[in-house]
């Protein structure tokens, strides 16, 4: 585990090889992607932060400052333009995935090609938004009230997460999201949940780098979700995985690594 500039991250692959950064889901770390990178061709250099209040990244990277998506960006690009020169190529799952929407739509430069699992561009409306941003004020309570083990059973019995909780390493992620701190957490809920960030539903139209979107079978809400992103997005395409829920690169590693080497060297 590497640290730089209050990053903790993790490095795969060849050095000088074409840079691929993956972004993990909330409650994540850059060690998610392990199973994945280590199916990858070497020719790949892959880059795995853990996001802010997730892992080993604590406050330092964005001192006295609100968790924004834009405030987000841009400093994990100042970290990443210290430690890879850009462009990069980008992978991101779910909260992740949709901070590498973000990036991807208001810095194409930097990144043009993205991998995009289970991912959304937020929520069009201000009421959704108000509605989510209900939700997950209430989880954050309940990350207040109970115990870390209660309140990661909870969140894992909801429908989307059906097919991960029959995984058979299923346990050894429950002991990676023990490691998580519950107030850093809290403030992630808070300040980077679906409620609190940007639409990106506006900016789809006028996206011009390549899209790659991942939904499992069973996802059926993320599914819907894609073929509504696909059908706004030039230069994008949408795979769905068989035989796979919401966290695919977790239940299907080398199918995941599959499509994300055959889009990246298409």
């Amino acid at each position: 585990m590497g640290r730089n500039n209050g990053w903790a991250f993790l490095e795969r692959g060849t050095a000088e090889g074409k840079p691929v950064v993956f972004l993990h889901g909330f409650m994540g770390s850059g060690e998610d992607w392990l199973p994945v990178v280590e199916r990858l061709p070497k020719e790949f250099h892959c880059i795995l932060p853990d996001l802010p209040g997730h892992g080993r990244t604590r406050e330092a990277v964005l001192p006295h400052t609100p968790w924004t998506f834009p405030r987000v960006a841009e400093a994990l690009i100042s970290w990443l333009q210290q430690l890879q020169v850009p462009p990069y190529f980008l992978v991101g799952y779910s909260m992740g995935g949709r901070l590498a929407l973000f990036l991807a739509l208001h810095y194409p430069e930097l990144f043009p090609r993205v991998v995009l699992e289970s991912a959304s561009p937020g929520l069009a409306t201000e009421r959704e938004r108000e509605e989510r941003r209900k939700r997950d004020e209430q989880r954050a309570r309940e990350l207040e009230s109970l115990p870390l083990p209660q309140f990661l059973h909870d969140w894992y019995s909801q429908p989307l997460f059906a097919s991960l909780q029959h995984h058979p390493r299923f346990p050894e992620l429950i002991k990676r999201r023990q490691r998580n701190e519950p107030r850093l957490l809290i403030r992630a809920l808070r300040e980077m949940g679906t409620g609190v960030q940007p639409s990106l539903w506006e900016k789809l139209p006028g996206n011009k780098i390549s899209l790659l979107l991942l939904t499992g079978e069973w996802d059926v809400k993320f599914r819907r979700i894609a073929e509504k992103m696909v059908a706004l997005t030039p230069q994008s395409q949408w795979r769905t995985i068989s035989a796979a829920g919401h966290n695919i690169h977790f239940e299907l590693p080398e199918a995941f690594a599959n499509a994300v080497a055959d889009f990246f060297n298409s």
